[in-house]
């Protein structure tokens, strides 16, 4: 049964929680990972910290709301634990990648923070159609609008840009595994999770998370044992930064990245349609690293938008206005 305080929660307020958790954990994640919060920390060392941090976070918010509850069980010896199904896990394993790979885009010398989220929001919003089409959702006029207007502000910050075709290897690595995992990830959700049921919703939210920052935590210790150029960072991460004066950055952007976890994920199982849903999450994302340029700007630690990217973050809020006006003429709908 829905609650009546349930009844007025929208799609609308968790995008704009999506936001507020964005843009400090963009500007964070920036501005330490090339040292203007002191020591610089690269972006492989601040990961198994705020991993971790995100996890508590997330255990604490399902605990305080009573999620929790929602989660199928599983019968280990007189305990009956709250437990994945296989779907959700694989689900939870895809959440994992993109946290890791989000954090890291942000931390990739030589690359915007904005041009970043472009590329990867607009390989999402190009995506959501596609995904409507394979799950037989139909898409609507405003979504079709929103989706153009979105993918139109990638392709002005484009424009003229002499680094857009000469991308770092690993920036197009991360790029390539995130919009990997969200394909899958938004397939799972269309088919078992945007549903007319609150119940059916949460679950699958709750599954997915009991999964993703575990996950993310445990790839990490092993990526850590493994002979790669990225291990010496990785394993510092564990060994030098929670002891550090930077230990408090790490574990601030590892909440504030939950917290973006958890809004983003509300707003993408939202029962319309993924190009309904996508446009709305990427759009609040977008303007939250618009805000964090600005605000490290206006601190004297980074640089101001580009024209390009001011036009692009333009285009966003006009996909919003679209998205949101017919809105205001339907009857709302339970949120979860």
């Amino acid at each position: 049964m829905v609650t009546p305080a349930a009844r007025q929660v929208s799609i609308w307020w968790w995008a704009f929680g999506y936001f507020a958790a964005y843009a400090p954990y963009s500007a964070l994640t920036k501005a330490l990972s090339d040292g203007k919060l002191g020591p610089k920390v690269p972006g492989n060392s601040i990961l198994p910290l705020s991993t971790l941090s995100s996890f508590l976070a997330m255990v604490l918010f399902l605990l305080a709301t009573g999620w929790w509850k929602s989660a199928g069980r599983r019968q280990v010896g007189s305990w009956q634990v709250p437990f994945p199904t296989r779907w959700t896990a694989l689900s939870g394993l895809c959440g994992a990648t993109i946290l890791t790979t989000t954090t890291l885009a942000y931390t990739i010398s030589g690359v915007s923070i904005v041009f970043m989220m472009l590329l990867l929001r607009g390989g999402m919003l190009a995506m959501a159609p596609v995904v409507d089409r394979l799950s037989g959702r139909k898409v609507q006029w405003m979504s079709w609008v929103a989706t153009a207007l979105t993918l139109s502000s990638l392709l002005v910050t484009l424009i003229g840009r002499d680094e857009s075709f000469s991308l770092p290897v690993i920036a197009i690595i991360d790029v390539t595994a995130y919009l990997t995992a969200y394909f899958i990830r938004l397939r799972f959700m269309s088919k078992l999770a945007k549903s007319d049921s609150v119940e059916v919703t949460r679950r699958y939210f709750v599954e997915e998370q009991l999964v993703s920052t575990p996950a993310a935590f445990v790839g990490l210790m092993l990526l850590a044992l493994l002979p790669t150029g990225a291990r010496e960072e990785i394993r510092a991460g564990f060994t030098t930064v929670p002891f550090s004066s930077q230990a408090i950055w790490a574990m601030s952007i590892g909440v504030l990245s939950q917290g973006t976890g958890i809004f983003g994920a509300l707003v993408l199982l939202d029962k319309r349609e993924n190009s309904f849903s996508v446009p709305v999450n990427r759009a609040s994302s977008l303007l939250a690293g618009v805000v964090a340029t600005l605000a490290l700007w206006a601190l004297g630690v980074g640089k101001t938008l580009d024209w390009r990217e001011a036009v692009g973050a333009g285009l966003v809020i006009s996909a919003i206005g679209v998205l949101s006006i017919p809105t205001l003429f339907k009857k709302k709908t339970p949120a979860i």
